[in-house]
């Protein structure tokens, strides 16, 4: 888990999102966003919305945590970025009209996570509280891109494992995932074209144990899994 207390989540986020910058993970995310005004769900401490900023976009970053906001307002000096402290799921009406004012083309949620205390996560549900979260932020991200106007793009970027050799066969599961989950019924369509995967470090205690539980998960890596969504036309 990723830290059952605020201060451990964003400790773990500062170690960990700075492996993503050394390896340019966050540079290619930035590199997947069309358009130029950004509303960035889930600010974490900041290293994705500095990769937005550093492309020159405009930003909008939001987070529940105002220690996120914090964080990010640490990392990122820039006068494009704008804060906003709110819940995705639980926006007031001036928030609503703070978005809709920015004018989003694109919607990002990259590496969605909260800490334990948030996600109910425990060591012994398997990761199901986790996942349980994942699918309802992702839905309500989704709905909530659906319900401004100006957004023509939806960006999901989040960690998995993956038969690399199957890769291909990973990226239709992708596309069907959030086609029936995250998109059901929602203005938006997702090709296999921009379903992509990107490889990441595979060889941690925690990897070597994960594929030494069972013999078929022996050639998974762990990747970051990209999907863009566009508005239909």
């Amino acid at each position: 888990m990723s830290g059952a207390t605020v201060a451990e989540f964003l400790g773990y986020w500062e170690a960990e999102g700075l492996n993503y910058v050394r390896r340019g993970d966050y540079e290619w995310m930035a590199g997947l966003v069309p358009g130029q005004r950004v509303l960035e769900i889930g600010c974490g401490v900041g290293y994705a919305t500095q990769a937005l900023a550093a492309r020159g976009l405009q930003v909008l970053a939001l987070d529940s945590l105002a220690e996120c906001l914090a964080a990010t307002q640490a990392r990122v000096a820039d006068p494009a970025v704008q804060l906003l402290q709110a819940e995705v799921t639980a926006l007031t009406g001036e928030q609503r009209a703070q978005l809709e004012g920015f004018a989003p083309d694109t919607v990002v949620c990259w590496l969605m996570g909260a800490p334990a205390e948030v996600t109910g996560a425990a060591p012994s549900d398997a990761g199901q509280a986790v996942v349980a979260y994942r699918e309802k932020i992702h839905r309500a991200v989704a709905e909530l891109a659906a319900s401004l106007p100006s957004v023509q793009a939806l960006h999901f970027v989040d960690r998995t494992v993956i038969p690399w050799q199957a890769k291909d066969i990973g990226r239709d599961t992708l596309v069907g995932y959030h086609g029936g989950k995250t998109l059901r019924d929602l203005p938006f369509t997702a090709e296999r074209r921009h379903a992509l995967y990107r490889k990441l470090d595979d060889n941690t205690l925690a990897m070597s144990k994960f594929r030494n539980s069972h013999p078929s998960l022996k050639n998974v890596v762990p990747v970051l899994a990209s999907l863009l969504a566009e508005r239909k036309k």
